[in-house]
């Protein structure tokens, strides 16, 4: 079965202000994201990568836009079940005012039974989210054969469920999982099991420096900013 790479949208403004953006329109990549963007055609291009499928929202598709002009064959997709996870009232807040939410405490140590009030629950995004990589490796591998490479455009929270899910565990310990923005993470499929090749990998150790302000005990929801 082919091998996914996922890549995180780029640095986006929403990451910048603190906010979570969920399905909000008009969420850009900000100057560093669309470096970032920028970068991804090189640290791909030993990659025979078969299709793209992305996330319709603005920051995913910006950051699959210079890889796409890099590669002016690869066919490309949107899927809006790799899309954000459907945040509902706390769209567009500030996640320092979200922090003081009972909400919040769940979605960080019980994410399993975390439900958005006027969005989704934390369990349909994981769900719909690992459908649609099913259905994509089923296509690709059709299309392209068993051993093609394939890339997925998402966000953070997306992608650390799919991760969750190849690796067996629980939703409940996803927020221990981290990926950064624009970073790549592979699996493979196979058969049997899936096997995790690379996680949230970046090229750039930076964010492993101590930092003046020490980061959270909590999860970023929506992924976080990345390093400074």
């Amino acid at each position: 079965m082919p091998t996914l790479i996922l890549v995180r949208h780029g640095r986006s403004t929403a990451n910048t202000e603190g906010v979570l953006a969920g399905w909000t329109p008009g969420v850009a990549l900000d100057e560093r994201g669309a470096a970032q963007a920028a970068a991804l055609p090189a640290r791909l291009a030993a990659l025979p990568i078969s299709e793209v499928v992305a996330s319709p929202l603005q920051r995913c598709q910006e950051t699959v836009a210079p890889l796409l002009a890099a590669r002016p064959g690869l066919t490309a997709h949107s899927d809006e079940r790799i899309g954000e996870c459907h945040y509902g009232d706390w769209s567009g807040r500030k996640l320092a005012e979200l922090s003081g939410e009972p909400l919040m405490e769940v979605v960080q140590a019980h994410p399993s039974a975390a439900a958005f009030p006027g969005g989704e629950s934390m369990r349909a995004m994981q769900t719909r989210a690992a459908e649609a990589v099913r259905e994509w490796n089923a296509r690709v591998e059709r299309d392209h054969g068993p051993d093609a490479v394939y890339l997925m455009c998402s966000h953070g929270d997306i992608i650390k469920s799919l991760v969750a899910d190849a690796l067996g565990l629980h939703l409940d310990l996803f927020q221990r999982i981290s990926v950064e923005p624009c970073s790549i993470t592979a699996i493979r499929y196979t058969r049997l099991r899936p096997f995790l090749v690379r996680l949230g990998d970046t090229g750039d150790l930076a964010s492993l420096a101590p930092r003046e302000t020490p980061p959270a005990d909590d999860a970023p929801v929506g992924g976080g900013a990345g390093a400074p």
